[in-house]
């Protein structure tokens, strides 16, 4: 399989190789970021890790973008915590997961720098320099080349938060001859909850390799803990608005929710904070909001005063929920898999998502069963938002029942960071 996916690859990328040359040559932005993804930015690796002693471990974590790279924020801070000797090189793939990193995660780490592409010369410049004693990939981010090459060089690879969707599951089933050696390549599996663990094994994982450990998006903790926080102030919000918080919207909900905070802020004190997943639609969401007689300003802009703050910053969105009377999490109006519903319910806001949580349906579903959160429609987004932040009763009871939730599940770092020291001890 192997040999297949790189001659499939290395012919795709020669094939390509003049226009990759071509932008990376006349666009800076991509210049210095693909340079250090093909393996030839290590320096800074070197200089990170150059005074370290051989009886201190090395821990290479990775994760895709913004969201995984939340979601390894409190692994990251307790094994600095617990491991302090530890030396920790963090990567991430895209350009927003490591602006996020170079804020979250870097007064932890060591270095933080882009992953190296899925080429075998690129990541064995990577595995050369940084010589780590383990390896962590959080929730996704599956490359064969990556963590074969880990494999051949006897480095325990472990794989935290994981999770797979109905939609993954189906993908991952119909190409098993790909993926099957792909996960075998780990050596742990620590899959959010118990039906990802067994989904994982019935695609023919051994199962002493797969555990369920939880979330560790539960263990979050409070803003101060993560040495950041936003307030109304620095928002320019009244402090006699409520704010409702609607994250990582996709194209499509925005149209439902601009005329379902009209109908609100009519008839309630209310500012809304629109995080969009794609923060390049700062200004078309703006424009859109004109059109259902919203003022609108984006928070790049640093511009004050209207209806609707467009966050179109990166990392801001979890310390917006911490001011929030109420949250509304995208990707769940439309057929999107919705996302992390934990987010908010950290913070003890009640939760309200549309009926696509595929992604996250063991969360979202305990989260609804308790009664920290609503499943509503385009139709009944607006009446039931209405009940929640005009009831100090009914958001008091769900703001609880959603930290109780929080509260019951944590503990997940503590579990993780003991199967890291079992790793590191082999």
């Amino acid at each position: 399989m192997i040999q297949l996916y790189n001659f499939l690859l290395y012919f795709f990328f020669l094939l390509l190789l003049p226009l990759l040359a071509l932008i990376t040559l006349t666009r800076a932005k991509y210049r210095g970021r693909s340079f250090e993804r093909l393996g030839f930015k290590t320096k800074e690796i070197s200089i990170a890790l150059k005074k370290r002693n051989k009886s201190e471990p090395v821990i290479w974590l990775h994760a895709l973008s913004v969201g995984e790279v939340t979601s390894a924020l409190p692994l990251i801070k307790a094994i600095r915590d617990n491991m302090g000797s530890a030396h920790i090189v963090f990567t991430a793939a895209t350009r927003s997961g490591k602006e996020l990193a170079n804020t979250l995660i870097l007064p932890y780490a060591n270095v933080v720098l882009y992953s190296p592409f899925d080429l075998r010369f690129s990541i064995q410049r990577y595995i050369n320099i940084i010589k780590p004693d383990l390896f962590i990939l959080v929730e996704t981010d599956f490359w064969p080349n990556w963590l074969w090459l880990l494999q051949k060089h006897k480095i325990p690879t472990m794989l935290v938060n994981g999770r797979i969707s109905a939609k993954s599951f189906t993908a991952y089933n119909r190409f098993l001859f790909f993926f099957k050696p792909v996960f075998r390549c780990f050596d742990l599996l620590s899959m959010q909850t118990v039906r990802d663990a067994n989904k994982m094994v019935n695609l023919g994982i051994d199962p002493d390799k797969v555990i369920s450990l939880g979330n560790l998006k539960y263990d979050m903790g409070t803003v101060g803990a993560t040495g950041s926080s936003i307030t109304r102030t620095e928002l320019a919000v009244d402090k006699k608005k409520m704010i409702w918080v609607c994250g990582s919207t996709h194209p499509g909900e925005e149209k439902i929710l601009f005329p379902a905070f009209r109908e609100l802020a009519d008839n309630t004190e209310l500012f809304l904070i629109l995080a969009p997943r794609d923060i390049n639609r700062g200004k078309e969401l703006v424009s859109l909001a004109h059109q259902f007689n919203l003022e609108a300003q984006t928070r790049s802009s640093r511009a004050t005063g209207g209806d609707v703050l467009i966050l179109d910053t990166i990392g801001e969105l979890v310390f917006c929920y911490s001011l929030a009377r109420l949250a509304f999490v995208g990707g769940s109006l439309v057929a999107a898999g919705g996302h992390n519903p934990i987010e908010p319910a950290v913070y003890g806001v009640p939760v309200l998502f549309g009926n696509h949580m595929e992604d996250f349906s063991e969360i979202a579903g305990d989260l609804v069963a308790c009664g920290g959160a609503e499943t509503v429609s385009a139709e009944s987004i607006a009446s039931v938002a209405s009940f929640i932040l005009v009831n100090d009763n009914v958001q008091a009871s769900m703001a609880k029942a959603g930290m109780n939730l929080v509260t019951q599940h944590r503990g997940g770092v503590d579990r993780h960071l003991q199967a890291i020291h079992k790793l590191l001890q082999q």
